[in-house]
C-alpha cells in the first residue's frame, strides 16, 4: 500500500529521535493512505511554519501487519480504549512506551483535542467524552510508526 506523509520538508531518512512528543500515539512518524488528507496536512504545516508544502510517498507491505513481523494496534473507531490510549501518549511523553512497531486509529483533530482537555481537566468524564465525540463527521486515520524495525519497513517512491 502506498502512505503518505504530508510536511513542509522532503523526507529523505526517517529519523525517529525528530519525532515530537505528546503526540496521539506517541513519539514515531505519521503517515496516511489517504492522500488528500496528507496534502491538508502539508498546506497546514507550511502556513504555520513556512516553507512550502511537501509530499513524500511510501509503499509499504500490508501484510506485515497480520503475519506477526510487527507488533501492531488497531483502532477501527473513537473509543474508549483509543481515548485513554492517546490521553497516556499526550499526557506523559517521556514515560509512557506503548512497545508497538505500527498503531492504526483515527486522529485525534483539534475537536477531538478539545474534549481530550476536557477529560484531562476533569470537566467531563469518559461516558461524556465518548457521547460528544461520537457523531463526529469526516473521522480521518493514521499510521503510526515508532520503531525502527517498523521504519526499516517503508520504501521512499
Amino acid at each position: 500500500m502506498k502512505l503518505y506523509h504530508g510536511s513542509n520538508i522532503e523526507i529523505e531518512k526517517i529519523d525517529l529521535y525528530k519525532s515530537k512528543p505528546c503526540k496521539d500515539f506517541g513519539r514515531g512518524f505519521y503517515l496516511s493512505d489517504n492522500q488528500i488528507q496528507s496534502e491538508e496536512l502539508a498546506r497546514f504545516r507550511a502556513l504555520t511554519v513556512g516553507g512550502n508544502p511537501v509530499i513524500t510517498i511510501f509503499e509499504f507491505d500490508e501484510s506485515l501487519l497480520e503475519n506477526g513481523d510487527l507488533k501492531y494496534l488497531k483502532f477501527e473507531h473513537y473509543s474508549e480504549e483509543w481515548a485513554n490510549f492517546v490521553f497516556e501518549n499526550r499526557k506523559n511523553a517521556f514515560t509512557f512506551d506503548n512497545n508497538y512497531d505500527v498503531i492504526y486509529g483515527p486522529i485525534a483533530n483539534d475537536r477531538v483535542g478539545f474534549q481530550i482537555q476536557k477529560l484531562e481537566d476533569g470537566s467531563i468524564d469518559m461516558k461524556e467524552f465518548l457521547n460528544r465525540i461520537k457523531y463526529f463527521k469526516g473521522v480521518t486515520y493514521q499510521y503510526f510508526f515508532g520503531t525502527e524495525l517498523a521504519i526499516s519497513k517503508l520504501r521512499k517512491l
